[in-house]
């Protein structure tokens, strides 16, 4: 099970590094056009006003990955009392789990009151693809139809095989004050000739980048996961070779102890001929 984990988990990463450098190609562009002197408008970057938040929570489908679940499931009875706490009481928040484990996890949480928890459809923890990309224009579609005013994922981000963290992004709407810190981070912008005009541009590339980062964070999801199980068979491994040492050791003392007795009774028996 170790190594089965350990090749996904690998596997994972490199989808993860083939994702990075298109979505930061994409960044880059949105970059060069917020420094351009045009203005820009989208559905996905309009802040409105909070009556409905949408949380991703994304786990696992399979067990054996010790409590990564409901390490999440912690973090996200945290992060929805904080969201109460900014946004009022009366702010409705539905949790779409992914992840038949996770689902059962967060279900499973008590005081829930406050928050609604539904499965996601058509998506599970090992999706990609057209799977992902339509979850991702279904919660595109809830926000630009107003069903819901923010969108946030929590997951638990990458940053090594020993090394997972728990991660709560807002995704919807997109800050464009986000980019333009970009911007101004970059020494250099590139020059761009847009075609067929700047907005038209910007209107395309803003999908673009909220389809890649969602699917850069299941990606995420998926490597943790596996490197999570990994963690989990190791521990396992560990345990069941302390607890064989242990009952070698039992062993031994019990026969030492059966040979002292009989040889005590041969000892005995010599003496009393």
């Amino acid at each position: 099970m170790k190594m089965i984990s350990s090749a996904k988990m690998h596997k994972a990463e490199g989808s993860l590094k083939r994702l990075q450098p298109y979505r930061a190609t994409v960044e880059e562009i949105i970059n060069n056009l917020l420094c351009s002197d045009a203005t820009f408008t989208s559905p996905l970057t309009t802040p409105r006003a909070v009556s409905h938040i949408t949380i991703v929570i994304l786990g696992s489908d399979d067990g054996l990955c010790g409590a990564y679940n409901v390490n999440l499931s912690k973090v996200l009875v945290e992060k929805v009392r904080a969201l109460h706490q900014e946004h009022g009481d009366k702010v409705a928040i539905n949790i779409v789990a992914v992840g038949s484990k996770m689902f059962k996890a967060v279900s499973a949480i008590k005081h829930k009151d406050g928050f609604t928890v539904s499965a996601a459809e058509g998506v599970d923890s090992k999706s990609s693809g057209d799977a992902v990309k339509a979850f991702e224009a279904s919660l595109e579609s809830e926000f630009v139809s107003g069903n819901t005013d923010l969108v946030y994922l929590l997951y638990m981000n990458y940053q090594s095989a020993a090394r997972q963290r728990p991660a709560f992004d807002p995704i919807l709407p997109l800050s464009q004050e986000m980019f333009k810190k970009s911007a101004e981070a970059k020494d250099i912008v590139k020059p761009y000739l847009f075609e067929p005009d700047a907005h038209t541009i910007f209107e395309t590339v803003i999908p673009m980048y909220l389809l890649a980062l969602v699917q850069e964070v299941f990606v995420e999801n998926q490597a943790s996961e596996q490197a999570a199980r990994v963690m989990a068979m190791q521990s396992a491994h560990d345990n069941a070779k302390k607890l064989l040492d242990q009952l070698r050791l039992e062993y031994n003392k019990l026969r030492q102890q059966s040979i002292t007795t009989e040889l005590l009774d041969i000892v005995g028996g010599q003496v009393r001929d």
